[in-house]
């Protein structure tokens, strides 16, 4: 949502400044209409493309970030939005009663791990795993239950499979959410010092 305000401003700014520079252009300074525009175009390009080179410094200073380091990152975020995806439909297929609120759960958990990396693309060091294997893993063997379960006939070898691929989800699920920990910790221990903090400031205060 803030790239998208950082997008709208930015453009607004741009059209804004091409608008001033073609009037300035054809009126007071009489160039021809085409002229006019080319300035106009050329200024509002390079009043944009200025903006947003500062909005990025200021982006990757404020994470602490190189441009390789973030670049690296948002490949890593790319690919996993296209994972998240896959894993999203595979759940979404199995509709047993037992299944249906883990899966959400399951779903919930990841998205909110991607868009807290997306929003503070530092956090991904804190997460790495889940980026190059959990999640992985559990796209995997979700397609593979989905397909499973879709059969039309089971036999006891196939529903011993599905037993055992549905543990083996509740196992993974139980490491993305210490991923969703892992990537949460530094706002965790800030709010364990908050409230240290705050009860030391409650103490003193029954203590006059």
């Amino acid at each position: 949502m803030k790239q998208f305000f950082h997008f709208l401003f930015r453009s607004s700014t741009a059209a804004f400044s091409s608008g001033t520079i073609w009037l300035v252009s054809f009126f007071p300074l009489d160039q021809p209409f085409l002229y006019s525009s080319g300035y106009a175009l050329g200024g509002g390009g390079l009043v944009y493309l200025t903006m947003k080179g500062i909005t990025s410094r200021r982006f990757l200073k404020q994470n602490q970030l190189t441009r390789k380091e973030y670049l690296y990152i948002k490949k890593n975020l790319e690919e996993a939005s296209k994972k998240i995806s896959r894993l999203r439909k595979s759940l979404l297929q199995v509709r047993t009663i037992g299944s249906i609120k883990q899966n959400i759960e399951i779903i919930r958990v990841v998205n909110k791990i991607y868009s807290i990396t997306k929003n503070e693309p530092k956090r991904f060091y804190l997460v790495e795993p889940f980026f190059y294997s959990h999640l992985d893993s559990m796209v995997e063997i979700s397609e593979k239950y989905a397909f499973l379960a879709a059969q039309p006939k089971k036999n006891a070898e196939l529903n011993i499979s599905l037993s055992e691929t549905r543990r083996t989800i509740e196992e993974l699920a139980e490491t993305l959410e210490k991923d969703l920990y892992d990537v949460l910790a530094t706002d965790l221990d800030h709010l364990h010092f908050e409230l240290d903090v705050a009860k030391l400031t409650i103490d003193k205060t029954n203590k006059k």
